[in-house]
């Protein structure tokens, strides 16, 4: 569950114009190179090429939960990186369709054993809980500052429901109120989620649950074209794996932090979707042991 949308996007080494966006996007794509059967719900507008559709169509991802409303236009995103990659200046938000947005969840999409939510109002995240006919084996949310300010008691009665909250430092900071991310963590626990993922962005990333931590590292790259789908990236092959084992133990949660570490490496590669859309099975099994040698030590 998340956005399908335009992004515009300019670094260093270029600018892109319109192109293929949004969280569920990147979640789905990334999730789709290790397990079939992912059930997509977003919203677009009139203004959206099937070309785009047919993509997922052809990942075998199932858009039957994506509306289009056809007198309405996508969600429209554009940002500038500078040159550090770390930081960026928004310049567009049209919200658009997904202003209205209502998510009304297929109905065979409601038995589905685990559930992304890709980062959107607290209300929206709640709306598809709720439609779900039992509760997944597992939650997982994402979410961001903007809603720590604006939505405060909705994001608050969302990460009550969840199994695993994913933020990044600033917003572990904000959520908890403690600088410490170990006492972070630990406080977010305390509102609901048993697992709390923070992303470290080219630092890779922490998996806390009870008295135990990971760390996945990030992986060292020649060249970073673009970070934009890093983070939804990382979501679609953290869930991709623990669905394709199906296994939620904290010992698979290290594996699969692992996986989304590897897709998110690939994401930033080239803009957009691109890389993405060209990689191979073997490219993940090449890059995953590029990561084992990349922690492998011996004392």
């Amino acid at each position: 569950m998340g956005t399908v949308a335009f992004d515009e996007i300019e670094t260093a080494l270029g600018k892109t114009g319109k192109i293929l966006g949004g969280a569920a996007t990147y979640v789905g794509l990334a999730a789709s190179h290790l397990v079939s059967d992912i059930r997509m719900s977003a919203v677009v507008g009139g203004d959206f090429p099937q070309e785009y559709l047919d993509i997922f169509a052809e990942r075998q991802l199932d858009i039957s939960g994506i509306q289009v409303v056809p007198e309405e236009k996508s969600f429209f995103w554009s940002g500038r990186y500078h040159d550090n990659m770390n930081q960026r200046d928004t310049l567009t938000t049209d919200l658009n369709v997904l202003a209205g947005f209502n998510p009304v969840l297929p109905p065979g999409y409601r038995d589905s054993k685990y559930l992304m939510l890709g980062n959107l109002t607290p209300a929206i995240q709640r709306q598809v809980i709720e439609q779900m006919d039992r509760k997944p084996g597992l939650i997982c949310m994402d979410t961001m500052n903007f809603w720590m300010d604006t939505a405060w008691d909705d994001l608050l009665s969302v990460v009550a429901l969840v199994d695993v909250l994913a933020v990044n430092e600033e917003e572990a900071r904000q959520l908890s109120g403690e600088y410490s991310l170990v006492r972070a963590a630990r406080k977010i626990q305390s509102m609901g989620p048993e697992y709390v993922i923070v992303k470290r962005g080219e630092h890779g990333a922490l998996l806390f649950y009870k008295d135990h931590k990971f760390y996945a590292p990030a992986m060292p790259l020649e060249a970073v074209t673009d970070p934009t789908g890093a983070g939804d990236s990382f979501a679609g092959g953290f869930m991709g794996y623990l669905a394709k084992v199906d296994d939620i133990s904290f010992e698979s949660m290290k594996n699969g932090l692992i996986y989304g570490a590897v897709m998110a490496s690939f994401s930033v590669e080239k803009f957009g979707t691109k890389r993405l859309l060209e990689i191979s099975s073997h490219d993940i099994q090449e890059r995953l042991a590029e990561f084992v040698k990349l922690v492998a030590f011996s004392i």
